[in-house]
């Protein structure tokens, strides 16, 4: 088990949510906290035990020292680049009810827009057991994007592992463009992660599971892991393809299961394990983001993932 941290990369935002099921113009109570898909992996990491170190910019404000506040508070080494100019970025999310999340990003001009090449140190990316980017970071400008690309260039050439979520978002970038970027970085990657309809936008319609894992293989990844949500997820590379269905739980937040999928499989592939144990822990870990609120406050210990199976999930 390597002791080096996991290198994350990208924009961590204030989180401003509304604390019950009912439209944000009703004058819901709000809670201040804050999310990122990087910096959720970084904390999932945490959780389960693996060191974790997350990259990022910040305005020079209230709202980035809550950010770094409460990435500390997690256990996660960070770097917070302060920006004078910009501000840090704000999420708006409304639970209009038990069966809709809505999600209002203000992060245009935002310090963590602003991340470029030479904003990570190259020793954060040689020094670490496995460097993870997203899609997200590399859509928010082209600085970013160019910044993602020279930290998965310096990491694969430094021998160091390099995990790839796609991450897509339609507000940020058109499919032509995330595309092109993810053609670019592919061959880069030791693993990539993404749900059948960011794999579509990488390698065209498929029919299944295994056909877009085996396309995305074709463009150079080493493993390719497919998330399912509800019909759980595949894992195929070297060590073969497999499945595992999803864990049935009583779904409250699904914001954030996707990366808390990634910390779970990320985390044993740091461990050691291989490929079917970590899609296991993966899907495992992804289910029990969805049981509470918030992006990453949920995520659990190794000891609570098998309460996921325990018929009476009561400490005593």
């Amino acid at each position: 088990m390597s002791t080096a941290p996991v290198l994350t990369v990208g924009e961590t935002m204030v989180l401003v949510a509304g604390t019950r099921h009912e439209p944000l113009q009703q004058g819901t109570p709000m809670s201040l906290g804050m999310g990122g898909a990087e910096s959720n992996v970084a904390i999932g990491l945490r959780r389960l035990g693996t060191a974790a170190h997350w990259v990022g910019r910040v305005g020079d404000d209230s709202a980035g020292d809550l950010v770094e506040r409460l990435l500390l508070g997690e256990g996660v080494q960070t770097t917070c680049l302060r920006d004078p100019s910009a501000p840090t970025g704000l999420m708006l999310k409304e639970r209009r009810s038990t069966m809709e999340t809505r999600v209002w990003y203000y992060r245009q001009a935002s310090a963590g827009s602003r991340l470029a090449p030479g904003d990570v140190p190259d020793e954060a990316v040689t020094g670490a057991a496995l460097v993870h980017l997203t899609g997200i970071t590399a859509a928010l400008s082209p600085s970013a994007r160019a910044l993602t690309l020279q930290v998965a260039a310096l990491a694969a050439g430094s021998g160091v592992p390099v995990s790839f979520d796609l991450n897509y978002r339609a507000g940020l970038w058109s499919p032509d463009d995330a595309r092109a970027l993810y053609r670019e970085i592919l061959p880069l990657c030791t693993l990539v992660f993404a749900g059948d309809d960011e794999a579509a936008i990488a390698v065209g319609s498929a029919p299944d599971a295994r056909t877009y894992a085996r396309r995305l293989l074709d463009l150079g990844a080493g493993t390719a892991v497919v998330k399912r949500g509800a019909d759980g997820a595949l894992s195929s590379g070297p060590g073969g393809t497999h499945e595992r269905p999803a864990v049935p739980v009583t779904v409250r937040d699904t914001i954030g299961a996707g990366d808390a999928f990634v910390a779970g499989y990320l985390a044993d592939v740091v461990d050691g394990q291989d490929a079917a144990t970590a899609l296991g822990t993966a899907v495992a870990v992804g289910a029990y983001a969805c049981t509470g609120d918030g992006d990453w406050e949920v995520l659990p210990r190794r000891r609570e993932i098998a309460r996921l199976l325990d018929p009476e999930p009561v400490s005593r």
